[in-house]
């Protein structure tokens, strides 16, 4: 059977232009010397081929002749190493993408897209898993994912990790010297990991898309030196930059705080794609003006988080407002709506922006943030408080702002455990597990007066959406009402 899985993946390989018929012997012969194989007899041909179930037999042979330990870890480090076996050198890579784009920067993204996804870099299998839905709410229709695509480590591979030696080489999951890194225990293999270098702003960034495309064509763009996020007037610069490249893109940046910031904060860099999301459909609801900026169109976004939509065909007229709205938002309080800009030495204002181009004009949303704790609110004052962390306690990063959630895989058996739970009557709050979301429930059992089988999992996703976009109101700086309003234009009216 080995041998029928080797040619299966070879053929896969070439069926799917990873390539080409002249590389099919040496292709096999690197998968022989993976597996510490010195043979080879298989003369048959498939097509179609089930790279899931191939790279399992793969690895279920490898684990039979003590090549690797049976765990997740150990597996993906091993299949990887095998799909890195059928990958084109990154320079191949970057000469087709670069060809392509003189057709078209859709036909060039078009291809590596395609590619990350063949390559198994994109684990199609496992992005197939998570659970999606769409919510209906006053700002629009709202995306929510359970994701369960990321593997979740058992015990023995956790110890491993921590036992293994420490490195500083990568520096981290976002550098470019990942791109064919054969990984550890502690840190994913990127043999079959490929990046786009492009130029934003006169400097040196990379391309790539993220293995577990939380939205269609989810890209990262980022540094291709390891420096600090920041968010300044450069950033406006390469995120316009970037949608000029690839106008069928958006890209936005993470603020640069913790908090309200993204998970990694160490290394510069942006998340775009093909995607259109709720916050981008929302209308102005409420116009401004800035003075000096009668050529800029601008307004507050109808959308739970405060936002400052800018509009206009020249881009360095949106640098220049976007960068004096950042100025004053980093130094802006405001006692009243408890806006502190710091405490004790400590910054708190930051914007995350998302740029992308809409007809002939280009837009930049700028979404004021504000990282400042409280005893009440040892999280975050803007950010989901105590009472939705039941479904939500993670920070609020860039996806979520634009009306994706991206939701604890946890929920997927809590959500099954709660269906049960509410149809045969049980007490929730004598359920460990399940306890955290009584209070919840015991509303939602008001609020429908008829709970079957056949509505209940609909019902729970639907409440688990209004919860995000409660979720969201908390993370705005600027509430929703009169005041709200009022705070909010008294900043806008403070930007000379």
């Amino acid at each position: 059977m080995i041998d029928k899985y080797i040619k299966q993946l070879v053929c896969y390989g070439l069926e799917k232009n990873l390539f080409t018929k002249r590389d099919e012997i040496y292709v096999t012969n690197r998968i022989l010397e993976i597996l510490e194989l010195d043979s080879f007899n298989c003369d048959e041909s498939f097509c179609d081929v089930d790279l899931e179930e191939t790279l399992k037999g793969l690895l279920d042979y490898a684990v039979e002749k003590g090549l690797i330990d049976n765990n997740i870890v150990s597996r993906d480090l091993f299949d990887t190493r095998l799909m890195g076996a059928l990958m084109p050198r990154p320079s191949e890579v970057t000469d087709k993408f670069y060809e392509l784009y003189k057709d078209s920067p859709k036909a060039a993204t078009d291809y590596f897209y395609n590619l990350s996804c063949d390559s198994d870099y994109i684990r199609r299998y496992r992005i197939e898993k998570d659970m999606k839905w769409v919510t209906p709410t006053p700002y629009g229709e709202l995306d929510i994912t359970i994701n369960l695509s990321k593997p979740e480590k058992d015990p023995k591979a956790i110890a491993a990790a921590k036992s293994a030696p420490q490195s500083g080489y990568p520096k981290c999951l976002l550098c470019k010297e990942c791109e064919g890194y054969s990984g550890r225990m502690n840190f994913p293999a990127r043999q079959n990991h490929r990046v786009i270098p492009v130029t934003i702003n006169n400097t040196d960034w990379c391309f790539q898309y993220s293995p577990y495309v939380y939205y269609n064509e989810h890209c990262i763009v980022f540094n291709s030196e390891h420096t600090p996020m920041a968010i300044n007037k450069a950033t406006f610069k390469k995120l316009l930059d970037f949608v000029k490249l690839f106008p069928h893109y958006f890209v936005g940046s993470n603020a640069d705080l913790p908090i309200v910031g993204g998970s990694i904060l160490s290394h510069d860099h942006f998340q775009g794609g093909n995607y259109t999301f709720a916050m981008a459909k929302a209308p102005i609801e409420t116009e401004i003006a800035f003075e000096g900026f009668s050529d800029v169109e601008a307004g507050i976004v109808k959308w739970p988080m405060s936002v400052i939509r800018l509009r206009s065909e020249n881009t360095e007229r949106l640098i220049e407002l976007a960068d004096k709205i950042l100025l004053k938002w980093r130094g802006y309080t405001d006692s009243e709506a408890f806006i502190f800009a710091e405490t004790d030495g400590e910054p708190h204002n930051t914007i995350t922006p998302i740029a992308r181009k809409n007809g002939d004009k280009f837009e930049l949303d700028l979404v004021l943030r504000n990282n400042i704790t409280t005893k009440e609110h040892p999280l975050g004052v803007f950010h989901p408080h105590a009472e939705l962390h039941h479904i939500k306690k993670e920070n609020i990063g860039l996806i979520e702002v634009m009306g994706l959630a991206v939701l604890p895989a946890r929920l997927k058996t809590e959500i099954a455990l709660l269906s049960d739970a509410v149809l045969s009557g049980a007490d929730i709050r004598k359920d460990e597990t399940l306890a955290k979301h009584a209070d919840w429930v015991d509303e939602i059992k008001e609020k429908y007066t008829d709970i079957n089988s056949g509505n209940i999992q609909k019902i729970l996703e639907k409440e688990i959406g209004i919860v995000f976009s409660l979720v969201l109101e908390h993370a705005g700086v600027f509430k929703r009402n009169t005041d709200g309003l009022s705070a909010f234009l008294r900043f806008t009216e403070s930007v000379k």
